[in-house]
């Protein structure tokens, strides 16, 4: 009977006639897509497609409502590549589409961009390929070949994503605010060129053992390039950098484990958002930088030797494997951390530093995230268990 209601009130509303009146009801419809109202999107389609060829006000409509849209998202943290994940993982290809198309319309009209913003909407492909003589949605359902009734859908959707974007803690400024350059040394590309060429070893070796003494090398040259930025570094930020790496499902918990693990042997803080998948991490931005490097490899040989054990079959299995690995690799990475510091000839006056940079990260983690609360992750299955921590520990982590 409710459904009923609905319906009838559905169609009894008048069709839109300005652009106005069209972006209203597609914003309208977006919300029901947000809350879940089951065929919000193909029905409002239905009514609003009619009529789409000689109405050029939907066509209007639509980019009116796509600006509103993106702008709260943008405004309250997101960046192009949150967005961009975010979309993947909810929406399809030509939604996906008309959501990159929207963040490029959207930055395109700042004068003041971050840097980080123009790399990541590079990174994403978010350009802005359309001509300004006629609206974007016009062309943008042309060069996807979609009939007006498909378009409309499309564009419900995508909008239901981006205004069911929760705020996010701000990582870099928002476009059109002033900013000033952070204040750190550039990254030695010669080194990190040196980490990255460990784990790419590690990912492409078939065994064990030689993929985590690689990794375990990488980590002790990661300490020992910051190390070595403490000692000649004049000017430290006051409050450290940010950013969100995003997980792929499935075993979000588990992986999120693997992350807070590498975090926090590289002197950094974690905190998983499992609502979206990612895990912001604060800190040095050059140790930012490295953690994204091990982070990506460690989970690609977590994941490859989890496939290989014969015995990994459930989902259980699968989970406890991959908690153990994290749990394990943790105190590996630790160990590797704590001999590289101990050996070092200015252990003295590295202590007090590397202490001082600990209380500043996490002042600003607190500040960032004042309600974070610690979660346990459940291990199911003692197999698992057992054959996760022993591929986490088959190699010396000497890293000789």
């Amino acid at each position: 009977m409710g459904k009923q209601k609905r319906r009838a009130a559905v169609e009894d509303v008048p069709a839109p006639r300005t652009a106005g009146e069209f972006g209203d009801a597609l914003l309208a419809a977006a919300y029901d897509v947000a809350r879940g109202v089951p065929g919000a999107a193909k029905a409002s389609a239905k009514r609003l497609a009619k009529g789409f060829e000689p109405a050029p006000e939907l066509a209007e409509g639509a980019d009116l409502a796509a600006r509103r849209a993106i702008t709260r998202p943008c405004r309250n943290g997101w960046l192009p590549e949150d967005v961009d994940q975010a979309a993947r993982r909810r929406v399809d290809e030509f939604a996906v589409s008309y959501v990159l198309d929207t963040l490029a319309g959207y930055a395109g009209q700042f004068a003041t961009l971050h840097p980080g913003w123009r790399e990541q909407l590079d990174d994403v492909g978010a350009v802005a390929w359309w001509s300004t003589s006629e609206p974007h949605f016009t062309q943008w359902a042309a060069k996807h070949i979609l009939t007006p009734a498909e378009a409309v859908t499309t564009v419900v959707e995508a909008l239901g994503l981006l205004v069911s974007m929760p705020a996010l803690n701000p990582v870099l400024p928002v476009p059109g605010t002033p900013y000033r350059p952070p204040v750190h040394h550039a990254v030695d590309e010669k080194k990190l060129g040196r980490v990255r060429a460990l784990l790419a070893k590690a990912e492409s070796s078939s065994f064990p053992e030689e993929a985590e003494a690689l990794s375990a090398k990488a980590q002790e040259l990661m300490t020992r390039y910051a190390l070595d930025r403490v000692l000649v570094e004049t000017s430290v930020p006051d409050v450290p950098a940010s950013r969100r790496l995003w997980l792929d499902t499935p075993y979000l918990d588990a992986k999120s484990l693997l992350v807070h693990v590498v975090a926090t042997a590289n002197r950094c803080q974690a905190v998983f958002d499992p609502r979206w998948g990612f895990v912001t991490v604060v800190g040095d931005e050059n140790d930012l930088d490295a953690i994204a490097l091990l982070t990506t490899s460690l989970l690609v040989q977590a994941t490859r030797a989890m496939i290989a054990d014969p015995a990994g079959r459930s989902r259980a299995f699968r989970q406890s494997f991959l908690v153990s690995y994290a749990t394990r690799i943790g105190e590996r990475l630790e160990k590797a951390a704590k001999a590289t510091l101990s050996s070092s000839p200015d252990s003295d006056r590295l202590l007090p530093v590397l202490a001082s940079h600990e209380l500043k990260v996490k002042a600003a983690f607190t500040e960032l995230f004042p309600e974070v609360v610690g979660k346990s992750v459940t291990v199911r299955d003692l197999d698992g268990w057992d054959a996760g921590r022993s591929a986490a520990d088959r190699a010396r982590l000497q890293g000789s």
